[in-house]
């Protein structure tokens, strides 16, 4: 007779397979990780759905990922403002004079 039951291996596998692609998102979402690189994040393919024992982390990633992309867009919005105010500096400076020599002529 044949069990209609799930097979535990695949779903040890499953959930180990979702657990590396967490571990490398948490490590992407550190504060300390710097900006990426290489060429970027690319879905994985053939997980199938998330096991239920790892939705919890799975959210708080989530959350994680959304809280550093606030931060990122502060930050870059003071960026924005300070780079507006040293051209608005520079705005009101004299033009000067040549700083080159043609020695040549």
């Amino acid at each position: 007779m044949r069990s209609v039951s799930p097979d535990l291996g695949s779903r040890d596998d499953e959930r180990t397979r979702w657990e590396a692609v967490l571990d490398q998102l948490e490590r992407d979402a550190e504060p300390t990780a710097g900006p990426a690189t290489g060429s970027g994040w690319s879905e994985p393919t053939g997980l199938g759905p998330i096991p239920r024992e790892l939705v919890g982390r799975a959210s708080r990633l989530l959350a994680a990922q959304r809280d550093r992309i606030t931060a990122l867009e502060v930050g870059r919005r003071s960026a924005g403002e300070h780079l507006g105010a040293l051209r608005a500096v520079d705005a009101t400076r004299e033009p000067r004079g040549s700083v080159y020599l043609d020695a040549s002529a």
